[in-house]
């Protein structure tokens, strides 16, 4: 079974998350799709990287991943297709996919787009099918597309590390509103060695102690976990972290030294101090 999995932040108000399934079964009536978001923030690559990076990497072994975020940041002539590890994902050319992999893909071909054709998502989406149904039918990796590509890269949003402290920035907020940041278990380990430890929010809020699960903490107490996807997690026993104090995903445009942004970045930033 040929599984593919979509993922964008173009919602599911309207006929479009459908018209993409009904593009990728024109290909081939065979494909399994499944779906990870269609809820993810417009332009917003730290949390598109989260998400993608903690859901690729449990999938079965083939499995063909098209990422629909921010196609058209620049006007495109053509599409990427990746081989990383033994998954396969198709994305824009718009840096995106280094920020998912930590790291530069192991193999890359370029999808050409055809300048008559409108460029629009349903027409990427029969690009990405079609060539993966090649691929499918064993053609080569590398004849299905261009195989000396030059790639946008940007780097994925990494904690700002110091010998006393770590300062992370929410990359996700979840259903329940518990808010993730950008800091892994292991690279919390690293920095800690072994010494006590404050994580800091909002200037006064205070937690001083990593819990195994939500019922560590009384009912509507605050408490810090590491999540499923082993990052940090900020929450409420039974309650909404993000909305009882305020907190915000990270927004990578906030790049000016004025009041107004010190203000808000002290909303989407945690910071751990050792002692």
């Amino acid at each position: 079974m040929s599984i593919i999995t979509l993922t964008s932040d173009i919602g599911r108000q309207d006929f479009l998350t459908g018209a993409l399934k009904g593009k990728l079964l024109h290909v081939n009536p065979d494909f399994n799709i499944v779906d990870i978001s269609h809820e993810l923030s417009p332009f917003n690559y730290p949390q598109a990287a989260y998400v993608c990076r903690n859901a690729i990497r449990n999938f079965p072994p083939d499995t063909f991943h098209i990422v629909l975020v921010n196609l058209f940041d620049k006007k495109p002539d053509h599409l990427l297709m990746i081989r990383h590890g033994d998954q396969y994902i198709g994305c824009g050319d718009n840096g995106l996919i280094t920020m998912i992999l930590e790291e530069v893909p192991e193999r890359i071909i370029a999808l050409p787009l055809k300048p008559s054709e409108r460029k629009n998502a349903l027409y990427c989406a029969s690009v990405f099918a079609t060539a993966y149904d090649r691929i499918l039918k064993g053609i080569p990796f590398e004849e299905v597309g261009d195989d000396s590509i030059s790639i946008e890269v940007k780097n994925p949003l990494r904690p700002l590390l110091g010998q006393q402290f770590m300062e992370g920035q929410i990359i996700f907020i979840d259903n329940f509103e518990n808010v993730i940041i950008n800091i892994t278990k292991e690279e919390f380990e690293e920095q800690r060695r072994g010494r006590s430890f404050k994580i800091v929010f909002k200037r006064d809020e205070i937690i001083e102690k990593i819990s195994e699960t939500y019922a560590d903490v009384p009912e509507s107490e605050k408490l810090a976990l590491f999540n499923s996807a082993n990052y940090l997690e900020i929450a409420i026993n039974k309650g909404n972290a993000a909305g009882l104090f305020g907190l915000e995903g990270y927004t990578e445009n906030l790049n000016t030294q004025t009041q107004y942004v010190q203000n808000k970045l002290l909303y989407q930033t945690v910071k751990i101090y050792f002692e």
